[in-house]
């Protein structure tokens, strides 16, 4: 039974969360592909597309908390359309920039109005798979970042290839092609997404007792580990530990993909639709390399480590790139750091889940993420300040930093191991929002 429902439920949930978690990292990420052409059509300078790029993390940090809370209250369902139909209007308007000031203001509107997403679909995973299952189930979902840059990094480069059709530039219609599809999978969310088991009409009748029985085993074990309520995990010493490890994680992890375009423009001197197809090999290591991590920190029930190694992995990675200079070795270094640092990210959440609970979950992943993003603030803003000064090799320094600094964090956050409780009589199933 265990087996046949939860590969019916990964059947059913991870690729449609899939492809709405490729279409929000296309318009979270397609400003790299855009610069390629946008910053000389506009004379926008490094540090200006750093700081632009970044701004969107202070929105999502500031809208985050709040967006994931209401999820919880009114349902996945509604919440999750909501933010896809605003998300895909906003990255659509920016094709309407033309001043540096435009350019801030609707990168920070983007990440407000995505804010909540991601946490979102954590919190969500968490209805539907026992705490045992989750690294793996959040890995597959997390494979769809790398999916849509191997993806959107060849399409990004034939889209710029449009420029002059009707009057637009390349990246104009960049910005148009690829916020749309937001839009349109938004309503379709409404149509195809349950709010929880409970509601599942896919499931039969044994089924869904099952699964609602085994989360509701897994809540007891969580609660008798972690009795915590939402509002006191905000001022624990752990929680703000994982912000830490969470923030100089992204301080790398979008200080690579946001200046990866431009990178790879530099040192080989390729075209738009070149770079698009060199973007590929990273990141489709990186969707293999997720997957195996994940699987084996499940199969072995353990965190710190699938955490800790791959990120001391991208260190040498980026330390690498700082000294080199020929493309194939800076792709092959590259290729190592995406893997470290994306890696990690499935058992890292996976950790999170477990030393938060499930009572203080939807506010500490919301307080994590928003927190810890403000690094992707931070990594792309000091990339263009000290681009302005040479090349790309301070900047990798700065991300091999930051990244080591991660590594080594993580080693020292305590999980406790899980333990056989009586179940209560009287506990609530919580895998419906309320009402």
């Amino acid at each position: 039974m265990r087996e046949a429902v939860l590969a019916r439920v990964r059947r059913r949930i991870i690729p449609f969360l899939l492809i709405l978690y490729v279409a929000a990292y296309l318009d979270r990420i397609n400003v790299g592909f855009a610069a390629l052409e946008m910053k000389k059509d506009l004379g926008l300078s490094d540090a200006v597309y750093g700081l632009g790029a970044g701004l969107f993390f202070v929105g999502y940090f500031l809208f985050e908390v709040p967006s994931n809370l209401i999820l919880e209250r009114v349902g996945a369902r509604r919440w999750i359309a909501r933010i896809m139909v605003t998300w895909g209007l906003v990255s659509s308007s920016m094709m309407f920039v033309r001043t540096p000031g435009q350019f801030y203001v609707l990168r920070f509107l983007l990440g407000a109005a995505e804010a909540g997403f991601f946490p979102g679909i954590l919190l969500y995973l968490t209805y539907w798979f026992p705490s045992r299952e989750r690294g793996r189930a959040m890995a597959q979902f997390l494979t769809a970042a790398m999916i849509a840059w191997i993806l959107g990094g060849p399409v990004s480069g034939a889209i710029l290839g449009l420029g002059g059709r009707a009057g637009l530039t390349g990246w104009q219609w960049l910005f148009l092609l690829e916020g749309l599809p937001s839009v349109a999978l938004g309503f379709v969310v409404l149509r195809v997404l349950d709010d929880g088991p409970a509601s599942a009409r896919w499931l039969d009748d044994d089924q869904r007792r099952w699964l609602l029985e085994e989360l509701k085993r897994d809540r007891v074990r969580d609660e008798t580990r972690v009795r915590r309520r939402a509002t006191s995990v905000l001022l624990q010493g752990r929680t703000w530990l994982l912000c830490l490890i969470y923030f100089l994680l992204t301080v790398s992890s979008y200080g690579l993909s946001l200046w990866l375009p431009q990178v790879l423009a530099a040192v080989s001197g390729s075209s738009p639709l070149s770079v698009g197809f060199l973007s590929v090999i990273p990141y489709s290591l990186t969707a293999v390399g997720m997957v195996v991590i994940a699987s084996h920190s499940d199969r072995t029930d353990e965190r710190r480590r699938h955490v800790a190694l791959p990120l001391l992995a991208a260190a040498g990675g980026f330390a690498a790139a700082a000294g080199l200079g020929t493309p194939a070795g800076m792709l092959a270094a590259l290729s190592i750091s995406a893997v470290g640092n994306f890696g990690c990210l499935a058992p890292f959440w996976a950790m999170t889940t477990r030393s938060l609970g499930p009572r203080s979950a939807a506010a500490g992943i919301a307080m994590i993420n928003s927190i810890g993003n403000l690094g992707g603030f931070v990594g792309p803003y000091l990339i263009g300040l000290l681009k302005t000064s040479g090349g790309f090799g301070g900047g990798f320094l700065l991300l091999s930093v930051s990244v080591a600094s991660a590594g080594l964090l993580a080693l020292s956050v305590r999980v406790r191991d899980e333990a056989p409780v009586e179940e209560p009589e009287e506990l609530q199933i919580p895998y419906l929002p309320r009402r």
